[in-house]
Parts: C-alpha cells; sequence; structure tokens
C-alpha cells in the first residue's frame, strides 16, 4: 500500500500517504467502524517520520472519512450513501402530493430520513437573511430550525425564516409538522404561488461548531447552501440557510437553453 502512495508520483509525501489511505476507504479495504492503522504503524508501513504522518492524517481527516477518538486514534465512520440533490425537488406536482423535498428525495434513494426541530418560533432576522427578505436587520420574523438525519447520521442543517406578516395568519407554520408538502405547500394553500427558487452554494470548511453538530471532523469540507423562495408577486417569503455534509451530496440542476 505505500507504493500505491508513492506512484501517485506527484505532490509532498504527505499528500501521497493521505490520498491512499482515502483510497483504502473508499475502496472499502478500510470498513465503517475500522481504526485507522496506528501512527507507528504508518511511520513503518510508508518509511517516513512521525510529523509525516501526522500531516497526512490532518487531511485524512479534512476528507469528512474518519472521526478521532480521544485515546483511541482515527475510525472510519459509517456515513450514509450520497444522494443527489436536484432541482425537480421542488416541483409543485410533488407538493400536492403531500411529499416535502427532503423526505422524498431521501425516499427515493432508498434511505431512512428523519427530521428533528430544534426551534419554531420568532426571531430577530440576521442582517442577511433581512437584507434577501427584504426587511430591516432585527425586524422579527418567523425561524424554523431543523437537523435532518439519514439512516441515523447527521447531514444537514437549515433555518428557515420566514416574514411575520405572511406567517401570523398560517397556524400550520408554527407546528413541527405543518402537514404534507412542508411549508412551502401552506404558503400556497394561503395564496403565496411561488414563482422560483434561487440557491446560493459556498464550498468552505466546517467550524467548530458545525462540524461537531454534524459529526465531522474539524475543518471537514461543507456547502453553505442560502435559497430564496419567490412568489409570482415577486416577493421572498423564505430564506432557507442551509449547511451540508459536501461528501453526502451531488448537486444536480436543470438550466434551460432558451430565453
Amino acid at each position: 500500500m505505500g507504493t500505491a502512495a508513492g506512484g501517485a508520483g506527484s505532490g509532498p509525501r504527505y499528500v501521497q500517504i493521505a490520498d491512499d489511505i482515502v483510497q483504502q476507504i473508499r475502496a472499502g479495504v478500510l470498513k465503517a467502524g475500522d481504526m485507522v492503522p496506528s501512527e507507528s504503524e504508518l511511520v513503518d508501513r510508508y518509511g517516513v517520520s512521525g510529523g509525516t504522518i501526522r500531516k497526512a492524517m490532518v487531511e485524512v481527516r479534512a476528507s469528512g472519512l474518519v472521526e478521532t477518538r480521544h485515546g483511541k486514534g482515527s475510525i472510519v465512520k459509517n456515513r450514509p450513501p450520497v444522494r443527489h440533490r436536484s432541482s425537480d425537488r421542488f416541483r409543485r406536482s410533488l407538493r400536492q402530493s403531500g411529499q416535502a423535498a427532503y423526505l422524498a428525495e431521501s425516499t427515493q434513494s432508498g434511505a431512512t430520513a428523519k427530521v428533528s426541530v430544534l426551534y419554531i418560533g420568532p426571531m430577530d432576522a440576521p442582517e442577511d437573511a433581512a437584507e434577501r427578505l427584504g426587511v430591516p436587520a432585527g425586524t422579527q420574523v418567523l425561524a424554523r430550525r431543523r437537523l435532518y438525519f439519514r439512516n441515523g447520521t447527521p447531514v444537514e442543517t437549515a433555518s428557515s425564516y420566514l416574514p411575520w406578516d405572511v406567517v401570523k395568519e398560517i397556524p400550520e407554520l408554527f407546528a413541527e409538522n405543518p402537514g404534507g408538502g412542508g411549508i412551502y405547500a401552506r404558503l400556497e394553500d394561503h395564496g403565496h404561488e411561488f414563482a422560483e427558487f434561487v440557491e446560493t452554494l459556498q464550498a468552505r470548511p466546517a467550524l467548530k461548531s458545525e462540524a461537531s453538530e454534524l459529526a465531522l471532523s474539524p475543518g471537514a469540507p461543507v456547502v453553505h447552501l442560502i435559497r430564496e423562495a419567490r412568489t409570482t408577486a415577486g416577493r421572498v417569503v423564505e430564506v432557507c440557510d442551509t449547511l451540508m455534509a459536501a461528501d453526502q451530496f451531488v448537486f444536480e440542476y436543470r438550466i434551460p437553453a432558451d430565453d
């Protein structure tokens, strides 16, 4: 296996070693629940110093494929399979059939989905969300914060911010379960017909608190996605601030070729 890393032919030695270990995990040589060989074992295997191995393990942990347990070393995570996140998930036909986007996609991928509601209630709008909603920062909005699981593993957090004048007449939006089709179906039930959903994505390392919430190694890659739900009247009636474990999602979008 040392030869495999050396055969990469480019990049610092520690990067080659990290790539080799990651490939072993992805190929199933190291399976979920297996311990990554100890530093001394890796020193012997690759013929390098302990410092080089420690640098390599920083890279391996950043992949999000292992977690470090104090006093025990690094263990391969039991992560659920990658799920496509398609632009089709907001089709009106899905809402009308009573399916919320996340649950519908998880069912299609054969995974067991769970949503844990962390908070529902009034909140002063964060600056970015307020700007997108077209209200002053600090204006009271309804916040809905959720943690999404797939096959028992946390993979995504989402915080929705909705204008108070829109939600105050829709009691279902204050409930943990807003009913079939989710909050978008309830908004449309009350006359807020959607014209489009606009998403902005940024990949970055996870902050310490984010890594803890999603059971990731510190600095593991995440995708920060912000979505605006815009109505036919031209109003943004929801801003959804979402953070996803990057190794768990593939994004697929349809882009019309006509005007």
